[in-house]
This record gives C-alpha cells, sequence and structure tokens, in this order.
C-alpha cells in the first residue's frame, strides 16, 4: 500500500492586498461616468471559483454553519467561511458558474459587484462603487433585444432602482460587519482563540492539512467566570461562538463536495 498524499495549504491568506477579494477595478458611481451602465441579471458564479475562504458576518452564521466551517483568520481574525481544500478552489462553484444547491451563498458574494469604499480617506463617508472589471457591468443597448435584462444604474441623474437596492444591501452589510468586528474583538478580550490545522482524508487516500486559521478553544470558553460569560451575552457574541463550534461538523461537508468534483 502506498502511503497517502499530503497537501498543505492555508485556510485564508494573511498577505495584505490594496484590494479587497474578487474586487479588480472598483468605481465610485457617477452619473456622468456610469449613466450609460447598467448590470446585467446574475448569470453565474465565477468570480468566486479561486475563493477557497470568503468573508462571513455573524448575522448569516446561523444558515452558513449548516455547509461550511468557520473560521477565523489573519492578525484579525476575520471571521470566513471555508469553501475548498486546496488554495484557490471553491468546491460549491461548478464549471457552469453555479453554487451548488442547496448550500448558503454568502453576502459577500451576492453583494459583488457593489461595494462602499471611503473614497475620500479622510472623512470616513462611505460611497458606493461597482466594480468596472465585472462582466455584469455593461453599456446599454436600447436598440438591443435584451436592453430589458439590464438594469440601468441611474435614471437621468438619478440612481435607477439597481443602485438603490445595492446601496441597501451594501449598508446593512458594512452594518452587520461592524456588529461583528466588535463581537470579535470582545472574544479576543477574553483570549479564546487559539491557532489550529485540520486534516482530511479524501477518498481514495489523499490527505490534506489546512492550516493558518484560529478557532475557538472550547476548554476555555467552558472555564470563562459567570462574569466573562454574562460581559460576552451581552455583547451579542455568544450566537457567534456557538455557530462556530457547531460548524466543526461541516468538514464533512467540504469532503463530500471533493468526492462529488472527483467523481464529476
Amino acid at each position: 500500500m502506498t502511503d497517502a498524499k499530503t497537501d498543505t495549504a492555508p485556510a485564508g491568506s494573511t498577505a495584505t492586498n490594496a484590494l479587497p477579494l474578487f474586487y479588480k477595478k472598483p468605481e465610485a458611481l457617477n452619473p456622468l461616468r456610469h449613466g450609460s451602465l447598467g448590470l446585467t441579471a446574475r448569470a453565474d458564479f465565477s468570480f468566486a471559483r479561486t475563493a477557497h475562504a470568503i468573508p462571513v458576518v455573524a448575522s448569516e452564521m446561523p444558515a452558513a454553519m449548516r455547509s461550511y466551517p468557520i473560521v477565523f483568520i489573519g492578525v484579525a481574525k476575520a471571521p470566513v467561511i471555508i469553501t475548498g481544500l486546496r488554495q484557490d478552489q471553491n468546491l460549491f462553484v461548478g464549471a457552469d458558474g453555479k453554487w451548488a444547491e442547496p448550500h448558503y451563498i454568502p453576502a459577500y458574494v451576492r453583494r459583488y459587484p457593489f461595494i462602499l469604499a471611503d473614497e475620500s480617506k479622510a472623512t470616513g463617508r462611505l460611497t458606493l462603487c461597482i466594480d468596472r472589471a465585472s462582466e455584469r457591468v455593461v453599456e446599454q443597448m436600447p436598440s438591443s433585444k435584451d436592453s430589458d435584462e439590464i438594469a440601468p444604474f441611474f435614471d437621468g441623474n438619478e440612481p435607477a432602482e439597481a443602485s438603490k437596492q445595492a446601496l441597501a444591501f451594501c449598508s446593512q452589510f458594512q452594518t452587520d460587519f461592524n456588529a461583528t468586528r466588535a463581537m470579535i474583538d470582545k472574544i479576543d478580550a477574553h483570549g479564546l482563540f487559539a491557532p489550529r490545522q485540520s486534516k482530511v482524508t479524501l477518498e481514495g487516500g489523499e490527505t490534506l492539512n489546512l492550516t493558518d486559521f484560529q478557532v475557538i478553544d472550547e476548554p476555555a470558553f467552558n472555564k470563562l467566570s459567570d462574569e466573562a460569560f454574562l460581559d460576552l451575552r451581552k455583547s451579542g457574541a455568544l450566537a457567534l461562538l456557538y455557530c462556530h463550534l457547531a460548524s466543526s461538523n461541516s468538514w464533512t461537508s467540504l469532503v463530500f463536495q471533493a468526492s462529488l468534483r472527483r467523481a464529476g
């Protein structure tokens, strides 16, 4: 019997990137610059095909934990869902660009190609931006039979419905992100994070090691004083903690998706 092959991959990149995941050419939406542009209907999620770790916020963890392990990466201990066992491979996005059903699609993915950004770099005011590199951002062609399938960004100088809905979605995501960040800081203050790695064995005996991520130290959590536990409860962080712990059962979901990919 031959030895099982072992592959090691980081759970998430800790490198500092100039742009957020997925975004290549974000631009602040402006009627003068983007008045002729619109958004095509969601065709596929091919842009997420190489994302093996995707940011997640606390409010969506109850849904996400059923399909994906939730871990924490980087100095900021940012919560992410693990969507692949290898670097640059999302097991939940098929060759056709469809997200595997019935698995939850994270808000970070559904938000794309929109994003809020601080354009001033000083005021802290957030501006709705669009990734100009997205294939969904196209020129409106009034004479085209497909024009009805393109949602314009602007109606004259005013934001059209697509932009209004995107602003509402991105604003809510930002609010949830900030709330999640506060919860992470509270958990970290109680010293509950611990480095961890995970080993999974695929059909055929191949062994994969995921490294460079952190989890909640469950023994330390169970030893918290009543005062510390109450502090976490008041901060709203308990739900995040329990969702993360429960999501450990979803490593089997990744292995199953990997077996489907191999079979396909």
